[in-house]
């Protein structure tokens, strides 16, 4: 039963109520921050632009790379 479990660990929300338009509506994913536990994302109504909710995402493997690699000291010719 583990395995039922694990295909359902993350959803994506394809419509959420709009109370702007006042009916569920399409939603779109924006990814609004990353960090290093993982990224926050808004959903928008697709419609007309309203948020309609939000998820964070324990997946830090955005923001590693986001962050460069780190220089190494330059030697004098």
């Amino acid at each position: 039963m583990a395995g039922a479990r694990d295909s359902f660990e993350e959803f994506e929300a394809t419509s959420l109520f709009c109370p702007r338009c006042r009916r569920a509506t399409p939603a779109r994913k924006k990814l609004l921050l990353v960090l290093p536990s993982g990224s926050k994302y808004d959903y928008v109504c697709a419609e007309c632009g309203t948020a309609v909710g939000h998820k964070m995402d324990n997946d830090p493997t955005e923001f590693h790379r986001t962050v460069p690699p780190p220089r190494l000291p330059r030697r004098p010719r």
